[in-house]
């Protein structure tokens, strides 16, 4: 090998699955959006396996090349899962070090573990339901709703006439007005170009987009747009220039309104 040839870090990412608390049909959803990233080299799901609740994901073990991990339930209506799943996290960061972690869960006691993880230098990738609470989804270094993501692959395949009786999937999108009136959304993105603007007030949606993945948890795919520019253009609190070329600029609108009374 040519000695002035740069050897490219391959990302390790553990993922560990609360199968008593996540959903066996995104699994393969979940695992394209982590190979974007890096290698899921440690593939785990954690469960009552005596549970017939669980079969949705006996399917999916050997497929997906996940190893179980059996938890019995101590107390009748309680399962154990959360603490085996905690402990072995905390083993695997002081053991195998992988850079990152992958969590499926949409359960809230989580958090203080994916927080530790990332105080340890860990990017932490959360899956779970909408109804996961805004905790768990806040400390996280990405998360993304399992019901929203892999709806453009179900739209294509419902409307592509591999089933006769297929309906038309529609994703959902959250809507220009509501949008706008989500606050922390508003905050983010108004912030962010304000941190990475020139002096003539444009600021590069890339640099906009990396400012935010420094501050929280974000994706817009989480409000049923599929990429960045389309979530900013739906707010229509932005002027954009340059689209479809790869040094897309957008500034506040009440800047150009500002420009145009001067």
């Amino acid at each position: 090998m040519n000695s002035n040839e740069t050897i490219r870090h391959e990302i390790r990412i553990a993922l560990l699955i609360d199968a008593d608390n996540s959903p066996a049909a995104k699994i393969e959803v979940v695992l394209a959006e982590l190979a974007k990233v890096g290698v899921v080299n440690i593939r785990r799901a954690y469960g009552n396996w005596k549970k017939a609740e669980l079969k949705g994901w006996e399917a999916a073990l050997h497929p997906y090349a996940i190893r179980p991990i059996q938890q019995f339930d101590y107390t009748k209506g309680k399962n154990a899962t959360d603490m085996s799943l905690c402990i072995d996290a905390l083993h695997l960061l002081y053991t195998e070090r992988p850079d990152a972690f992958a969590i499926v869960s949409s359960d809230s006691d989580f958090t203080p573990l994916v927080l530790h993880l990332k105080e340890r230098g860990a990017k932490v990738f959360g899956f779970g339901a909408s109804k996961t609470p805004s905790p768990f989804v806040d400390a996280c270094s990405q998360f993304l709703d399992l019901e929203k993501i892999g709806q453009e692959a179900a739209v294509e395949s419902a409307n592509g006439q591999s089933d006769a009786n297929a309906k038309p999937v529609v994703p959902t999108r959250v809507p220009p007005a509501k949008l706008r009136q989500d606050t922390r959304l508003v905050s983010l993105l108004r912030n962010a170009v304000e941190a990475a603007k020139g002096d003539d007030g444009w600021a590069l949606l890339s640099l906009v987009r990396n400012q935010i993945s420094n501050q929280a948890s974000f994706d817009p795919r989480n409000y049923g747009y599929a990429t960045f520019s389309k979530l900013v253009s739906a707010t229509e609190l932005f002027e954009m220039a340059g689209e479809g070329t790869p040094r897309v600029s957008i500034r506040d609108a009440r800047k150009e309104r500002a420009d145009k009374s001067a």
